[in-house]
């Protein structure tokens, strides 16, 4: 679930085309300032709901993983505001389509849905069985996934603050890995754990796979990428990946007539209403992470919104060691300062590559 996006040689082309270029700075900034807001409740909020569901009574996995996918109907706001905003600015026939994804880019959404279906299941499957602190700092790996893949797939140079962060990454995950059994929940099989463990890093590495590959789509695109056609992208991602673990709930016969959710809930500790709260509210985080990204890359560049998530990265510790009086012993400290800087390194890589592209004003 945790994302940074690679979108940054498409940036100039959203901001161009997804705001009027007449908006005030402004309303620009107040925008800006919204979406990092809901950026970083999304990025840090989002593991501590979905550990909550399970560390009280919840144990469905693909549960979980539909509940990350199923805030897609809320993007069909902003997307009819996008719409009627089209409509009245240009009335003619082409833009009174609510959708102008191509058959190419539709394609490309669904296969990408159904990769984060499998990554929305894998992280579930991680935090249902890790602390919140461990799940978070393995985590940050992705940014290394990122830059290994999209060496291959968009052909993206190894510079020496990438091939730093991937070092880092990697030593921060080994630290975890070396001392993790010390971490391990009361309760809790040795065995569960570092299945838990290894699925957390699949996830990371198989979001570090769909990231570049999103890139590709927009770079492939027949059509100008605005931060509208990337929002409808976004809602058949969506809508993909929630068809996909619905799927994989049915073979877990979780649709029993609902009645397995029902005894789940009747079961659990904080009490029916507050367990129908954790899924709203779950759907409802996720929403705002996704929202956040999209937002903050439109009004400012992926090189912020990666700055914020690496950034939650902290606040996700502090609010799991309030929420779930988790331990924070050194080898996690250690861990999360080499998250850090490598994802400092990172960014620095590329605020240098954003800047030397950027012609000067």
């Amino acid at each position: 679930m945790e994302i940074v996006s690679h979108e940054d040689q498409h940036t100039s082309r959203a901001n161009d085309l997804g705001a009027p270029q007449t908006m005030k700075k402004t309303k620009r900034y107040t925008l800006l300032a919204l979406n990092v807001f809901f950026l970083l409740v999304g990025a840090s909020g989002s593991p501590i709901i979905l550990r909550t569901y399970f560390i009280h009574g919840g144990n469905r996995k693909w549960f979980s993983a539909f509940l990350q996918a199923a805030g897609f109907p809320f993007l069909l706001i902003p997307l009819l505001l996008s719409f009627l905003h089209r409509s009245r600015r240009q009335p003619s026939a082409g833009s009174h389509r609510l959708f102008s994804l191509s058959p190419h880019l539709l394609l490309y959404s669904t296969v990408i849905g159904i990769m984060t279906g499998v990554d929305n299941f894998l992280y579930a499957f991680g935090l249902s069985y890790l602390p919140v602190s461990t799940s978070a700092l393995l985590s940050a790996t992705q940014l290394g996934f990122i830059a290994f893949f999209s060496f291959f797939i968009v052909q993206q140079k190894f510079t020496a603050p990438l091939i730093n962060a991937m070092v880092l990454l990697t030593l921060g995950a080994v630290v975890l890995g070396v001392h993790a059994n010390g971490d391990r929940p009361e309760g809790e099989s040795t065995a569960k754990f570092y299945a838990g463990f290894v699925m957390t890093l699949g996830a990371a590495a198989l979001y570090g796979l769909i990231l570049p590959l999103v890139e590709l789509a927009y770079a492939k695109a027949k059509q100008t990428v605005t931060y509208t056609l990337v929002m409808e992208m976004q809602f058949i991602i969506g809508i993909v990946a929630a068809i996909f673990c619905a799927l994989g709930m049915a073979i877990n016969h979780d649709f029993q007539s609902m009645q397995a959710i029902s005894r789940e809930a009747e079961a659990y500790e904080l009490g029916k209403a507050k367990y129908y709260l954790v899924v709203v509210f779950t759907t409802v985080v996720v929403q705002f992470f996704l929202l956040g990204l999209v937002g903050t890359i439109n009004y400012s560049s992926a090189l912020l919104a990666g700055i914020v998530i690496a950034f939650s990265i902290p606040v996700t510790e502090v609010l799991s060691v309030f929420f779930f009086h988790e331990k924070f012993d050194g080898e996690k400290g250690v861990a999360l300062a080499l998250s850090l800087w490598g994802s400092a390194s990172y960014f620095y890589g590329e605020y240098k590559v954003y800047h030397r592209s950027t012609p000067s004003l």
